[in-house]
């Protein structure tokens, strides 16, 4: 069986990558075929694929204007000949699910979420800060790609949804059902430590990942903060940032695990399609104050993985924090809830789900079999 993988873009590293390379774990003999691929932002293993990109590779400053040229990613993905393929398994939040598959191929969509700043426009402009000309251009843009992804929608066979949530987006924007199959979390060596008295938060310092809340909080609390990694918001965030509260830049593996193993909790304040830092977290025994929304309320607990708070505000994010200080913790327990999301269980469920897709295809059942997802909710393995 011919396979291809597609993946909207790989110019930064997340979790969407990491679900890419448990696919290429998968298959990993399959081509995969990219906008743009800027070697020097991803893991070095990514140089011995076989990675083949759009003729965006070739734009002037791709690297740094990537997103000027959004009106083009459409047109990337649909030149891509993809004739000689019998399973294309898209990695998509965006774009790569609109490649045209071959008249008796199967295409499977793994959904991050449906395209996030054509369905939600609002929450978009606010977190990336757009504003003047470039704003009152942006509606029509945006008119253009929702009905780009509504047509492409339609190229997919099967969506699988890393989260309920963005399972309802999928019913909501595309009219069709899809399996829950949560993302692979690589989960450290459970070596647990006596935890250090500083807080930890951080990821890709970029607006709508919240972090104003956290120093807001931390400023008010003055209580010891570290936040890792880097991003087009750290120098705004640096300026907020009492003398409490360090930043620490771009951390390698061994530390930022090492931070996870030490800290007193980790400050999780965005709202995510799914979340898998705070299960690598918990993964070494240490809790997570969360806001309530988006995946943190299918992976996390109240009360059992640590605190939620409810209001998008840093007095909400200050109280949780405050009451959560005198929390038992028991690191044993965090642990087993992480290994509900490993990696091994990943890579069984789609192993599982792609053999009976194909099963079905062949049996001439495919319809049948997509309208049995509705209502399956998350597969278990």
């Amino acid at each position: 069986m011919r396979v291809a993988l597609v993946h909207d873009y790989l110019n930064q590293y997340g979790g969407a990558e990491r679900v890419l390379e448990a696919l290429h774990e998968l298959f990993p003999a399959a081509p995969v075929y990219t906008s743009i691929f800027d070697p020097a932002t991803m893991p070095v293993a990514y140089q011995q694929w076989d990675i083949r990109t759009s003729f965006m590779q070739r734009l002037p400053a791709w690297r740094t204007q990537f997103r000027r040229y959004v009106a083009l990613y459409p047109t990337a993905f649909e030149r891509f000949d993809l004739s000689n393929y019998d399973l294309i398994i898209s990695s998509s939040s965006a774009f790569a699910k609109g490649v045209i598959p071959r008249p008796g191929a199967l295409h499977i969509c793994y959904c991050h979420t449906p395209m996030r700043f054509a369905w939600r426009t609002g929450d978009y402009v606010a977190r990336e800060q757009i504003n003047g000309f470039q704003a009152k251009l942006l509606p029509f843009l945006l008119n253009y790609l929702r009905i780009w992804d509504t047509v492409s929608a339609n190229r997919v066979d099967l969506f699988v949804a890393n989260s309920r949530e963005v399972a309802g987006r999928i019913a909501r924007y595309y009219r069709r059902p899809a399996i829950v199959i949560p993302p692979p979390v690589d989960l450290p060596p459970y070596e647990p430590r006596p935890p250090a008295e500083f807080y930890l938060a951080g990821g890709r310092l970029i607006p709508y990942k919240r972090l104003e809340l956290v120093i807001e909080a931390f400023n008010r609390l003055r209580l010891p903060l570290k936040i890792f990694g880097d991003g087009r918001d750290r120098s705004r965030l640096e300026r907020m940032a009492g003398p409490n509260i360090e930043f620490l830049g771009w951390v390698d593996e061994a530390t930022r695990l090492d931070l996870f193993a030490r800290c007193r909790a980790f400050i999780f304040p965005g709202e995510e399609d799914f979340g898998i830092t705070p299960l690598e977290v918990l993964a070494v025994g240490r809790p997570v104050i969360a806001y309530a929304a988006g995946g943190a309320l299918e992976t996390l607990i109240e009360g059992v993985t640590g605190r939620f708070f409810y209001q998008p505000t840093a007095a909400a994010l200050a109280a949780a924090v405050a009451l959560s200080r005198t929390d038992p913790v028991d690191s044993l327990a965090l642990r087993r809830h992480a290994e509900r999301f490993s990696r091994e269980r990943f890579l069984a469920a789609m192993r599982a789900f792609i053999d009976e897709a194909l099963a079905a295809q062949r049996a001439g059942q495919l319809a049948t079999f997509e309208q049995s997802l509705l209502g399956q909710g998350t597969v278990k393995v």
